[in-house]
């Protein structure tokens, strides 16, 4: 991602709060106090969704990112922002509240038990000890 859309990007964001970039998967992430709500592919930013925001970027002609696996197109929680609220802080920030929510109300990864966590310390032994 060049500088200019990195400074862009946190002058987007600048009416919502101050968010951090970081490298991965070929783009970038977007995080909020250490929860990501959005990346940026190409230099394309997305926002993630949910099933109570997703209607909102629908409505406003948004699509989802895709990527393709085993020859299928699969979208992602996280979609385009409206062409209007890239123009302005002012706004984009709904958008980047709603992305903030979906974030928010995922649901945590359940820990793994006790039992799964000494499988795997299993299968990591070579027997060489």
């Amino acid at each position: 991602m060049s500088r200019e859309y990195l400074d862009y990007l946190h002058d987007l964001f600048s009416a919502f709060a101050p968010v951090t970039t970081r490298a991965m998967f070929g783009g970038y992430g977007v995080y909020r106090d250490g929860v990501i709500i959005g990346i940026v592919i190409d230099e394309v930013l997305y926002l993630k969704v949910d099933d109570l925001t997703r209607t909102a970027f629908e409505a406003e002609g948004s699509a989802p990112f895709m990527y393709e696996a085993r020859g299928k197109r699969i979208p992602m929680s996280y979609w385009s922002v409206p062409e209007y609220a890239l123009d302005s802080p002012q706004e984009f920030r709904p958008w980047a509240q709603r992305a903030w929510e979906a974030a928010l109300r995922k649901p945590k990864p359940k820990p793994k038990s006790k039992k799964t966590a000494k499988k795997v310390a299993k299968r990591g032994k070579t027997g060489s000890e």
